[in-house]
């Protein structure tokens, strides 16, 4: 890989890939603390379930973003 390819610009439609993105981490993380934290959603889960479910929610997000940065890598590659 050259110097240059690095240093090459993000073509739009990645940028808004890149922005979608993170907007649906951030909302994944934020439903996932909502469901770990918040009491005055109806749930009928015990609260140890709460906590399991709301990070289950949190590494699901965490997942989704590292393979979004993991799939440019790639793409770069076949360039």
């Amino acid at each position: 890989m050259s110097l240059n390819s690095r240093n090459k610009q993000k073509s739009p439609q990645r940028r808004f890939l890149l922005i979608i993105g993170t907007t649906v981490f951030i909302c994944f993380v934020a439903f996932g603390l909502m469901i770990m934290f918040w009491d005055k959603l109806q749930l009928s889960l015990q609260p140890y379930q709460r906590i399991i479910f709301g990070a289950f929610i949190i590494v699901y997000a965490g997942l989704r973003f590292s393979r979004l940065f993991k799939k440019d890598q790639y793409d770069e590659e076949d360039e």
